[in-house]
Formats: structure tokens, C-alpha cells, sequence
């Protein structure tokens, strides 16, 4: 009773700090992209793959963000049944695309360290938008599928045990067979997990590469070393949300379940684009040189 009054006395300040990070993790995210979109000398494959990795931020914190400032202003913890089915889908589509995403950058990071001579000929226009395309299609329809199958499910009960709808929280609300949903659950796990060993053969051979010279070690660390920071940081919020989702008690550690939940959704569109931004030399100069600019002319 004391922490339901606590926590109402205090959302205002709740409200407040959230709407700041929402906010802020648009504004970043699109610094990175039009910087990119307006500055020709950084339309290169790797930073459209960058770009793209902006928008889905932007696109998965949406997801997130609108619903909980909702609730916390309006004081209101329920959803609509489409409602709830949107958010898995936004959520989920999301989380693969953002897999995907690393796993397409971690490809061209491999032809520009291992194959320089070829990275154009390789990394074609043509080419990065078919990835950037097949990126999107793949989340959305494998995100689709999910989705369907959980929306074909007769529910016996109302409330979800997290500060979202997830996927696995509605199907524990099910009182017909899962079998159907478990297959699928186990199919996207292992469709995720080849991508993150087809990641670590290509970082094998990158930083096999990047021994050889010290220009390729001076490449491997702007490029390649945000892009291992982000894959780390995502796989184990992602892997950890998994694992309580489906294993762990819904009484214990109820405050880490929740930052684990959310965390894949808070931290990657927020750090994603400072980590890039301040590794990546070109970006970083150019973000500065429009600073600097906007400050002259106010």
C-alpha cells in the first residue's frame, strides 16, 4: 500500500524523466540520420546500414514509450486487445530488425577489413538496399507469423506481468495447447543464434585481418568496436528478458525483471547513436560543424 501511494505521489516526476528520454532518444537517433542523409561524403554502405539502425531505434522506442507515459500520467494500466497485439508487433519486428541489422553491418565491416579491393564491387547501392529491404521484410513477416499464431490463442485471463505485451505474456494467458507458439519460439531463437555465430566467424576473420597492419587496426577500431558494443549490450538485454520471460518466477526480483524487460528498448536507441557518433571520426566532425553553424546563427 505504501509503495502504491509512493509511486503516485511521485509520477508526475516519473512522467517527466521519461517523456526527457523519449524525447532525447529521438533527437540523437535523428542528428545521426540526417547528418548522414545531407552530408555525401557519408553515403557509404556502412553508414546507411548505420542510418537504418537509427530508424529502427526510433521505431522500436515508439513502441514503448507512448504507452508508458500514458500510463503513468492517466494513472491507467490497461490496454486494448489490438492495442496489445500492435505493441508485439512493433516490439518484435523491432528486436529483429535490430538483430538483423547488426548482423548485415557485421557483413560489411568483414568485405571493407578482408576484402578492401573488392568492398565496391562487393557492397553495391543496389545491393546494401536489397539488404536494407530483406532486413525489414524478414522482421516484419517472422514478427507477423508470431503475432498471428498468438491472436488465434482463446485467452482464460486478463493481466500481463510486465510493463508491455509481450509476445510469451499472452500466451501464458492461454488455456488451449502452445505447442504451435513454443515451436515458433524455438525456431526464432535459432534463426537468431546462427546469425551471432555467422557475427563471430566474421569477426574472427576481421580481427585476424586487422593484426596485419596497423591501418587496419586503426579501421577495426572506429568501425568495428561500436558495432561489438552494441551486439553485446542488445544480445544479453535481449537474452536475459528471454530467459525471465519464460523461466523465471513471476514473485521474484520483480524490480530487475522489469529493467531487464524494458532494457532493450531504453538503452540501445539512446546509446546507439552517441557510440557511433563519437567513434566514428566523419560523423563526429560533422555533427560539430552543424553545431557550431546553428550556434553562430541564433
Amino acid at each position: 500500500m505504501e509503495n502504491s501511494t509512493h509511486f503516485k505521489t511521485n509520477k508526475h516526476i516519473y512522467f517527466s524523466f521519461t517523456l526527457i528520454l523519449y524525447i532525447f532518444t529521438i533527437f540523437v537517433n535523428l542528428i545521426l540520420i540526417v547528418t548522414i542523409f545531407l552530408e555525401k561524403m557519408l553515403h557509404d554502405p556502412m553508414y546507411f546500414f548505420l542510418c537504418n539502425l537509427c530508424i529502427n531505434g526510433i521505431y522500436g522506442a515508439s513502441a514503448f514509450y507512448p504507452k508508458i507515459l500514458y500510463d503513468l500520467l492517466f494513472d491507467s494500466h490497461v490496454i486494448t486487445y489490438i492495442g496489445c497485439m500492435t505493441q508485439i508487433f512493433v516490439i518484435y519486428s523491432y528486436a529483429f530488425c535490430e538483430f538483423t541489422s547488426l548482423t548485415v553491418m557485421a557483413y560489411d565491416r568483414y568485405v571493407a577489413i578482408c576484402k578492401p579491393l573488392q568492398y565496391h564491387s562487393i557492397m553495391t547501392t543496389r545491393k546494401v538496399w536489397t539488404l536494407l529491404l530483406l532486413t525489414w521484410l524478414f522482421s516484419w513477416l517472422e514478427s507477423g507469423f508470431g503475432m498471428g499464431i498468438t491472436a488465434k490463442l482463446p485467452l482464460c485471463g486478463l493481466d500481463i506481468d510486465k510493463l508491455y505485451c509481450s509476445n510469451w505474456a499472452v500466451v501464458k494467458l492461454s488455456c488451449a495447447d502452445t505447442t504451435l507458439n513454443n515451436l515458433y519460439g524455438f525456431i526464432a531463437t535459432f534463426s537468431h543464434i546462427s546469425q551471432m555465430i555467422l557475427i563471430l566467424i566474421s569477426y574472427v576473420n576481421i580481427i585476424k585481418a586487422s593484426l596485419r597492419s596497423r591501418a587496419e587496426r586503426k579501421k577495426f577500431m572506429q568501425t568495428c568496436l561500436p558495432h561489438l558494443i552494441t551486439l553485446t549490450n542488445f544480445t544479453i538485454s535481449l537474452t536475459f528478458d528471454v530467459m525471465f520471460a519464460r523461466y523465471g518466477s513471476n514473485t521474484s526480483l520483480l524490480a530487475l525483471r522489469n529493467i531487464m524487460a524494458v532494457e532493450f528498448l531504453v538503452v540501445p536507441p539512446l546509446v546507439n547513436p552517441i557510440i557511433y557518433g563519437m567513434k566514428l571520426t566523419r560523423i563526429r566532425k560533422r555533427v560539430g560543424q552543424i553545431i557550431i553553424f546553428q550556434g553562430r546563427h541564433v
